[in-house]
């Protein structure tokens, strides 16, 4: 199966959860993460998962899912101890045009939860198409072990650099060389910084920079 990867936007967007155990709540906590209100319906409810109600982070509906808990969510997770549910849940789901991921159940998914490298604003993905989730993780765990935690300091300041590069020159061929350049690049915050120079006046600086 050819997967299609994406970063969703789902700040301020309803994603319902349904179920409160242990997989659940990491789920529910990954979609918090992302800025996504997130409803959650369970019949029972562990203790990470209660402390975010009390904490008003997450709604909780305790019962039994229905069909129409689906409606006008962006996503739709399940993560309960019964094929059952989860396969209604993704059927209902289906019918509303709602993607769904059924924790552990390949054949129940539109998409699948991707072992995440984080630093900062960077984020690295990787996925199995749910054939190994442990093997993902064992390279997440490999890749976080080799990149430095200053990349995240690195990377916002990259993103500010671009912005002030799109803002002083037009779009076109050389913008793109100047930006893809300025990615390989030692970078810090002082305006005499090399890379800051090439940015402002690449014509000028890169003969100096090679």
């Amino acid at each position: 199966m050819s997967l299609f990867p994406v970063f969703l936007k789902l700040e301020g967007r309803r994603c319902l959860v349904v179920g409160a155990g242990n997989v659940a709540v990491e789920k529910i906590e990954a979609l918090l993460q992302a800025g996504a209100q997130v409803s959650v319906v369970a019949t029972r409810v562990l203790p990470r998962a209660a402390a975010l109600v009390r904490a008003r982070r997450i709604t909780l509906s305790l019962r039994p899912f229905r069909d129409r808990d689906v409606r006008g969510c962006a996503l739709v997770v399940t993560a309960t101890d019964s094929h059952e549910v989860n396969q209604a849940v993704h059927h209902a789901a289906r019918r509303a045009g709602v993607l769904c991921n059924s924790v552990d159940d390949p054949p129940n998914c539109d998409f699948y939860f991707a072992s995440l490298v984080r630093r900062g604003s960077l984020q690295i993905a990787i996925s199995t198409a749910g054939e190994s989730p442990a093997l993902a993780q064992r390279l997440r765990r490999e890749l976080e072990a080799s990149l430095p935690e200053t990349l995240e300091e690195w990377v916002d300041q990259l993103g500010g650099l671009r912005r002030e590069v799109l803002a002083r020159r037009p779009a076109g061929e050389p913008r793109k060389l100047l930006l893809h350049r300025l990615a390989h690049l030692p970078l810090c915050g002082a305006e005499s910084c090399p890379t800051r120079q090439l940015a402002a006046n690449p014509s000028s600086c890169e003969e100096a920079l090679l």
